[in-house]
């Protein structure tokens, strides 16, 4: 019989042949860097650059992404992963931003009490939903459960949210490493956020791309520096994206800068 690590690289091959060409995961191997919030603001701009986005919130337990914008859906992930209603049953549009939306519930275990082969049959649900699509983002738990590993690797690329912090950088690393090791295939890219100065952003991927350097094959290039704003807390208090609420704003023009390197595939400069 198989262990649980056998299981999983498994899968990892099987989810190289499932590459949902149009889904992004965000992820990060450390909480507390604003990746819900980057995923929020990101699938906004995307929408303004004339995409069609779907945000998936696989966060479930803290549920952010109904705190941050007053979210209240009837129904939210729990129903799929009890099987009660289908993927496509739970997506909702947010007309604010102009993109779709489907999330779990708060206090829920969610996706992370969720078996390797069920994660299979909702990678293999979002690959197919996907396709209605120009992007979908998905929003993944931090650290190094399987279902972040699972669904992200199932995904054709992966930005990496870090902020300057020296914990950060280091628990990034390591689920960069986790990430080529497991799924070479999901081409990853960083993002720093929540710095005061562009230069601040520069150094912490400077100590991380060393780190890469010395001890990885693989380097993911830098895709996007999100500065610190202070409108940003104040645009979360009132439920609203940065975009929505100050678009002249340096953290909203740092997302939809993001957006173009994305949507072209460029790198930082």
């Amino acid at each position: 019989m198989l262990n649980e690590t056998e299981i999983t690289a498994n899968f990892a091959k099987e989810a190289m042949q499932l590459k949902g060409k149009n889904m992004l995961a965000i992820i990060s191997g450390n909480r507390g860097c604003g990746k819900t919030w980057l995923s929020i603001n990101l699938a906004h701009a995307l929408s303004i650059l004339k995409q069609k986005v779907m945000l998936f919130d696989g966060d479930c337990g803290l549920n952010n992404t109904k705190i941050q914008l007053g979210l209240d859906f009837a129904k939210d992930l729990d129903a799929i992963i009890y099987g009660n209603h289908t993927l496509n049953q739970v997506i909702y549009n947010y007309e604010k931003g102009r993109f779709d939306i489907a999330c779990g519930n708060s206090g829920s275990s969610g996706l992370s009490t969720m078996s390797i082969g069920r994660l299979q049959i909702l990678g293999e649900d979002l690959n197919i939903v996907s396709q209605n699509y120009d992007k979908l983002i998905l929003d993944m738990s931090s650290g190094l459960n399987n279902s972040s590993k699972v669904l992200a690797g199932m995904s054709q690329s992966a930005v990496i949210v870090c902020s300057d912090d020296i914990k950060s950088v280091t628990d990034n690393y390591g689920l960069i490493k986790l990430m080529t090791t497991q799924y070479p295939n999901t081409a990853l890219s960083v993002v720093i956020n929540q710095v005061n100065y562009i230069e601040d952003g520069l150094r912490t991927y400077k100590l991380l791309k060393k780190a890469c350097s010395e001890f990885l094959k693989e380097v993911p290039p830098l895709r996007g520096i999100i500065r610190q704003d202070t409108r940003v807390r104040d645009s979360i208090r009132n439920q609203s994206t940065i975009i929505s609420r100050y678009p002249q704003s340096e953290a909203a023009l740092d997302i939809i800068a993001l957006a173009q390197r994305i949507l072209k595939n460029e790198q930082f400069n």
